[in-house]
């Protein structure tokens, strides 16, 4: 039952992400954590997350900015072995905590006008690039910095979207040789694996008829609805 309650989750989480460009771990991130724990649940997230990049760059490879992309992708990579530790420091109480935290703080993060404002050329994609590195290996959510460069230094949304893929797959490499591989059994692996790339391949065909704001809206539910659920996990965690 696991397997395929995960399985569904990260279906929708693929379709979404198609669609919107943004959302895999947002969405993901609640269930797939509440499932198999905070460590083992974001190692399958980011995992997943980046197959979900992988299948999706070849669809979107004309747009992207190979430019801008490095100048987030290198200092995220110099952040990320500091994410990786604080994992391996916290216990799952405090990381359940830091998950919610980091979710609320992603779907906050584009309403905070000054953010964005702030977030504006090369030392802006330093900043926004070292965040999205640091989150990516912690929880997963590495969106919110690099969304937020994004519309401080006006980014087209389709070039920013394809970028993405291409961002995220390279955080999600090296996230996965920071964590590790999940230790939950190869079949259950290969079958969120499938969900994911089948999520993709749907969410392509979708995205000629359903508006990104449509799925957007859907994301926004299902990514409050988790972070909720996790936090009330954590601090439950606290007094157990």
């Amino acid at each position: 039952m696991t397997v395929i309650l995960a399985a569904i989750a990260a279906f929708v989480a693929a379709v979404i992400q198609r669609i919107t460009g943004l959302g895999f771990v947002l969405v993901l991130v609640g269930p797939i954590v509440l499932l198999y724990g905070p460590v083992e649940g974001v190692t399958i997230g980011v995992l997943l997350a980046l197959v979900a990049s992988l299948v999706a760059i070849p669809l979107v490879w004309r747009q992207i900015d190979w430019a801008r992309s490095w100048w987030l992708i290198w200092p995220g990579i110099v952040a990320a072995p500091f994410g990786a530790l604080l994992v391996r420091l916290l216990p799952d109480a405090a990381l359940l905590l830091l998950i919610a935290g980091m979710a609320y703080l992603a779907l906050m993060a584009g309403r905070i006008s000054a953010l964005s404002t702030s977030l504006t050329g090369r030392m802006g994609a330093v900043v926004s690039g070292s965040a999205a590195g640091f989150m990516h290996v912690a929880s997963g959510l590495s969106g919110p910095p690099l969304a937020a460069y994004a519309v401080g230094d006006r980014w087209p949304q389709r070039s920013f979207a394809a970028s993405a893929q291409l961002i995220f797959a390279v955080f999600g490499v090296v996230s996965v040789a920071l964590r590790g591989l999940p230790v939950t059994p190869a079949e259950d692996v290969g079958t969120l694996v499938i969900a994911t790339v089948a999520g993709i391949a749907i969410g392509t065909i979708l995205s000629r008829n359903v508006s990104p704001r449509i799925a957007r809206a859907a994301m926004l539910a299902l990514a409050w609805a988790g972070a909720t659920v996790v936090l009330v996990r954590g601090i439950l965690a606290l007094f157990m």
